[in-house]
């Protein structure tokens, strides 16, 4: 599985700050799984950036792109708006589980508004941009990624393609 990270944040793209959100998936998804992190950019906060991005993505045959940043109510959080525009149908139930988990652990998981969606045979799912969020959320979501992934690419839903620690 080729896997694509993508930063979502102004600050980050512009060499002010550092990402902290995007290395952690990488080590997260090394750590916990056989996949490769085929790509890994920082944008910013530029709807049209986005989209083009996770387009090109797609078209390369990522399999599945995991977003950090750009989902909650500022202004310039653009992210969901910028991954509706690309994907082809949504995966609402993968959002909904991500909302479900973390409101047990915070209320202002109620503010988020990430979505995930399918483009071709790629999975896009957006997530927060805090770091202990973000862990938060892979730790719901890997386990159901095999199959998830599996069944969208036809390959075979195996344990040796996933592993969790």
């Amino acid at each position: 599985m080729k896997i694509a990270i993508l930063t979502i944040s102004d600050r980050g793209a512009a060499g002010e700050t550092e990402d902290k959100s995007g290395p952690l998936i990488a080590q997260i998804i090394g750590e916990r799984t056989v996949w490769e992190v085929a790509r890994q950019e920082i944008v910013p906060d530029e709807q049209q950036v986005i989209a083009r991005t996770l387009l090109q993505w797609c078209e390369e045959k990522v399999n599945l792109i995991l977003t950090t940043g750009g989902t909650g109510f500022a202004p310039r959080d653009v992210t969901p708006e910028a991954t509706r525009q690309v994907i082809e149908r949504e995966a609402p139930g993968i959002a909904e589980a991500l909302r479900a988990e973390s409101l047990k652990i915070t209320r202002h998981a109620m503010l988020s508004r990430a979505v995930a969606g399918i483009r071709g045979r790629t999975l896009i799912i957006n997530l927060p941009g805090s770091p202990k969020a973000v862990k938060e959320n892979l730790d719901v979501l890997l386990p159901i990624l095999p199959h998830a992934l599996g069944l969208l690419t036809n390959a075979p839903d195996t344990e040796s393609e996933h592993r969790t620690v």
